[in-house]
């Protein structure tokens, strides 16, 4: 017994920083009066010579559980307390960072918007250069990428504030509860502490009376003059002192069994289960903290081969510009197929006459009409300067080329138009069909007003046609002849459609149209005897898609047949005979 209440003592002045003061005087009580029970508690006889139970608090595991922590439920109780609190503080970090997303995905989104083009004849004619369609291109792109900014911002706010926002309030009331039952833990200790030390008190306070009663009666008992009644009376006064006392010191036992039992209850036990469940609860968190930490960055992972394919879209866009196809788009576009200006005539006021000019026989003289027509042809030439023209609906005030190219827009527009008209014409009339072979679907005449108007908008698109198909045969214009001008009506009513090399739909025989490109035709057969007049060498390919053009391909060699008029073809014949229309600008001439 020596030997355990050393070791006892050892373990009480080790661990009292630990244990607290009042605990430690309680071990100390235990160590000298209730060594039979911890024996018995921790398997020990009273003649073992290990150690007590309290030396194994060297070798316990260090859980939130062990006798480490015993005392330090303030502290973690603070310390789940800041982990709940950096949780939050992730959480708010995340938002910042989401709401940064979003606004860099609108001012993206707001800066591809600004510098979008708007839909115009002018922005139709700059998409045809490459490289402005390649800054198209990566709008398009920019635009995507602002996208999958918006996607991160979604994300991270779904899969991390989100379900972390819902974890915190979850793990918020799990601490809650696990903390209310460690202060009624520690209050049911405390309050059987209370009554131990108050029982305690009464057994000392009555073990000095019984002291005091039993010197009393032994005085009593010695003193002469005492009588006899007043020795009885001094002995029953002692024992019944200490039969008080007796009852104190039992129940002062008993009270220190029963808090010894809640002692070891609380410490063995209930705080233990406590701190596992708190130490369960905060790990549970720091996984989860991690999984949050980690989504923060999956998150942009996820995204990021889509980038990489946005940041590719830019480079394609880069690599796709064709500098020299924008070059020959532009002269394409604004050639205004006007002749090179001859040199100016020497009018000599001395003498009364004009010289020749070097393109005219000598000795002709000019008329004014002819002065003032060779002025007007000078002043056509675009580094003249001249006053801004009068639009006309035929397109007069814009060069030759120009004017081709938009008279022959408009032709394409009205055949569209007229197009619709004929569809529309052909459903009515198809309806009408039905109404009169079954009239209980409908009236056939409440169609007349809509076939009467349509019919009207035929016509009119039709003397439309011919008015800019008359304009364009002015110009000079080798395009297509209206291929929209071959619709006719029967006598019913009903339209007859002519096939683009002049066959007749239905089978009948009415005159076949104007096929289209028939001007080339028209050349072909009146020059095919034609002499070359030189020859010219391809620096592009060119597909000749159209009727009348030939194909050819880069460095193929023509003999020249025909020069540019000014509408910007030339007509040319390969070594086998076949003849055809290429792009003057396409090749490189050597006249005879």
């Amino acid at each position: 017994m020596p030997t355990q209440v050393s070791c006892a003592n050892v373990c009480v002045h080790r661990y009292r920083s630990l244990i607290g003061a009042h605990t430690a005087a309680l071990l100390m009580i235990m160590s000298y009066c209730m060594i039979p029970v911890l024996g018995s508690m921790a398997g020990l006889s009273r003649d073992s010579h290990r150690d007590p139970p309290l030396v194994c608090l060297c070798s316990m595991e260090r859980r939130w559980d062990s006798w480490l922590l015993q005392d330090q439920f303030e502290i973690i109780e603070k310390h789940t307390q800041w982990g709940l609190d950096l949780v939050d503080k992730y959480v708010k970090f995340v938002k910042e960072r989401t709401e940064i997303e979003q606004n860099y995905a609108k001012q993206l989104r707001n800066l591809t918007k600004k510098y979008s083009p708007k839909r115009g004849n002018k922005e139709d004619q700059e998409c045809r250069f490459t490289h402005y369609q390649s800054f198209l291109d990566i709008l398009t792109e920019m635009n995507d990428y602002a996208g999958q900014r918006e996607v991160i911002s979604e994300n991270m706010m779904m899969n991390i504030c989100v379900e972390l926002t819902k974890y915190l309030q979850e793990i918020k009331q799990e601490r809650k509860m696990y903390l209310a039952e460690g202060r009624k833990a520690q209050q049911f200790l405390d309050s059987s502490f209370k009554q131990l030390d108050s029982s305690k008190k009464r057994f000392e306070r009555e073990w000095r009376e019984a002291e005091k009663a039993a010197q009393y009666a032994e005085k009593t008992d010695q003193d002469i003059n005492a009588t006899k009644a007043d020795v009885e009376k001094a002995k029953l006064q002692a024992h019944g002192r200490m039969h008080a006392a007796e009852e104190c010191k039992n129940d002062y036992a008993s009270q220190l069994q029963k808090y010894n039992k809640d002692q070891n209850q609380y410490y063995f036990s209930e705080l233990p289960d406590i701190f596992n469940k708190l130490q369960k609860m905060d790990e549970r968190r720091v996984q989860k903290l991690a999984d949050g930490y980690n989504t923060f960055a999956e998150t942009e992972k996820r995204v990021m081969p889509i980038i990489g394919k946005c940041l590719d879209g830019i480079a394609k866009a880069a690599s796709s510009i064709n500098e020299r196809n924008d070059s020959l788009i532009l002269i394409e576009m604004h050639k205004s197929g006007f002749e090179r200006p001859g040199d100016l005539d020497f009018e000599d006021y001395s003498q009364g006459i004009n010289r020749a000019s070097s393109d005219s026989s000598l000795g002709t003289p000019k008329g004014p009409l002819e002065r003032s027509v060779g002025k007007n042809r000078n002043k056509l030439w675009p580094f003249s300067k001249k006053s801004k023209p009068t639009i006309t609906e035929d397109f007069a005030h814009l060069p030759p080329e120009q004017r081709r190219k938009k008279l022959q827009q408009k032709i394409d527009e009205l055949g569209k138009e007229l197009q619709k008209e004929v569809d529309q014409s052909e459903a009515l009339n198809k309806m009408k069909d039905v109404y009169e072979k079954n009239p209980q679907m409908g009236d056939p005449n409440s169609l007349a007003p809509q076939i009467n108007q349509t019919s009207q908008n035929m016509d009119r698109l039709r003397g439309d046609l011919q008015k800019y198909e008359s304009w364009l045969a002015e110009a000079g214009g080798r395009g297509e002849v209206s291929r929209y001008s071959s619709f006719s009506y029967n006598n019913n009513g009903s339209h007859e459609k002519y096939s683009p090399d002049g066959a007749h739909s239905d089978g009948s025989n009415p005159e076949h149209p104007q096929g289209i490109y028939a001007e080339f035709d028209d050349d072909f057969e009146d020059e095919d005897s034609a002499p070359p007049i030189g020859q010219c060498t391809a620096m592009y390919s060119f597909a000749g898609a159209s009727e009348g053009t030939i194909s050819m391909a880069e460095g193929e060699i023509f003999n020249m047949v025909e020069e540019d008029k000014g509408d910007g073809w030339t007509r040319v014949r390969r070594a086998n005979g076949d003849e055809g229309y290429i792009p003057t600008s396409y090749v490189k001439i050597h006249r005879n």
